[in-house]
């Protein structure tokens, strides 16, 4: 009996070691899963974190308007260009015309105003006729000048007869002398009276009593001081006529900056009114006295005729007299703007058809700069990848970029 019981209590012990290694061995296979389970998921939401990051870092540089808010914003794009913006004399001045490119047209015969026949702003070549003015002397002069022609005409024949006479020692030599002097003297008076009919643009034969006015250049009729029915006086000025092809600027320069000033430099100038856009001259001429109480020297420059169209005088200038013809690369100024402490282009890319919408979106993609000199509406800039220097650069729009970029919030420049 003993040995049954002993039997018993051996089988039972056993029993329990292997069930109890068998839980053992379950446990840690349970352990095991779970780690590996927790390593799975951690796995996934590292991806998932970075595949975020990526997205994120993506919106954070890029914005895409549809077609209608492209329209809607007026996105303009450009290039980058090489401008004059470094090393130079800041100087004000006022667009002008030579003196004889304007004129101030008069008459030299008083008389009353007929017609008018050109209006404000026309343009008329040299010789063409503004107006016309009635004044019966004209009349007078015309029959001065046919009488003293008949006269040349009479005498001219008394002349040849008395010559003739006097080489055969007919008639005394006086009669011939007083005959030549005669002759002279009637000559002359017709030489007048052509001289003065021509002064007035008036024919020599003919009975009118009209006198045209007439431009004396080619231009653009500026202010009219007549009126139709009015009587117009000598020495007063009826119109104003200016050529603006010859336009040239009058740049107000100080003492201390005369002596980097010199014949052939370029400058770069904006209409003061009209910062927008830029044109370019050259000096051709510096005045040798003072011009007034500040101390500033007027400096000429021209203009391309090109350019010149459409300007007038006595406009406004800013303009910049660049010492160096050194160029850096330049964009208008507010295609640059500001985000904390950086500074962004923004690049226009290819259009993009939207998954989900199934609309045509167009991508910018912000593009770090570093800014130099800013003048004249044109920024320097320096691309932190150069790569990016060829790109189509917004330079209109810019600012709702940044701000739809920074989810509309406010933008800094």
């Amino acid at each position: 009996m003993k040995n049954i019981f002993k039997s018993l209590a051996e089988y039972l012990t056993a029993k329990h070691a292997k069930t109890k290694r068998k839980v053992r061995k379950g446990i840690k296979l349970s352990v095991l899963c779970v780690i590996f389970a927790l390593f799975a998921v951690n796995l996934s939401c590292n991806e998932k974190k970075t595949e975020e990051t990526h997205e994120e870092e993506k919106s954070s540089t890029e914005v895409s308007l549809t077609e209608s808010q492209y329209k809607t914003v007026g996105i303009e794009t450009g290039f980058v260009e090489n401008r004059n913006l470094n090393k130079i004399i800041k100087a004000n001045g006022y667009t002008t015309v030579p003196p004889q490119n304007s004129a101030e047209v008069s008459t030299l015969i008083g008389g009353t105003v007929k017609d008018i026949f050109v209006l404000e702003g026309t343009y008329v070549n040299k010789g063409k006729v503004l107006a016309t003015i009635q004044n019966l002397e004209v009349i007078e002069m015309q029959e001065e000048y046919q009488s003293a022609i008949a006269n040349v005409e009479y005498l001219q024949l008394e002349y040849n007869r008395q010559k003739t006479l006097s080489d055969e020692n007919v008639n005394p030599r006086k009669t011939f002398q007083e005959v030549k002097a005669k002759l002279a003297a009637e000559r002359a008076r017709a030489q007048a009276a052509k001289n003065k009919l021509d002064a007035l643009h008036v024919a020599a034969k003919g009975g009118s009593s009209l006198v045209p006015i007439v431009s004396p250049i080619n231009g653009y009729v500026g202010k009219i001081n007549i009126a139709k029915g009015a009587f117009a006086n000598t020495g007063i000025s009826l119109f104003e006529v200016v050529d603006n092809s010859q336009m040239h600027l009058d740049l107000n320069v100080y003492e201390k900056d005369l002596g980097s000033i010199s014949i052939g430099q370029v400058i770069d100038f904006v209409l003061t009114n009209q910062s927008n856009k830029s044109i370019k001259g050259k000096i051709f001429g510096i005045n040798k006295s003072f011009s007034n109480e500040s101390k500033t020297v007027a400096v000429h420059a021209k203009i391309d005729p090109v350019d010149a169209k459409g300007l007038i005088p006595g406009m406004y200038v800013s303009a910049n007299i660049n010492i160096t013809n050194a160029t850096v690369p330049a964009l208008p100024k507010d295609a640059v703007v500001k985000n904390a402490d950086k500074y962004f282009v923004f690049a226009e890319e290819e259009k993009q058809t939207n998954e989900k919408t199934k609309e045509k979106e167009i991508h910018f993609k912000a593009i770090e700069v570093i800014p130099g000199t800013t003048d004249l509406g044109f920024t320097e800039v320096k691309f932190v990848n150069e790569k990016e220097q060829n790109a189509k650069i917004v330079i209109k729009g810019a600012f709702y970029l940044l701000s739809a970029l920074k989810g509309g919030g406010e933008h800094e420049h």
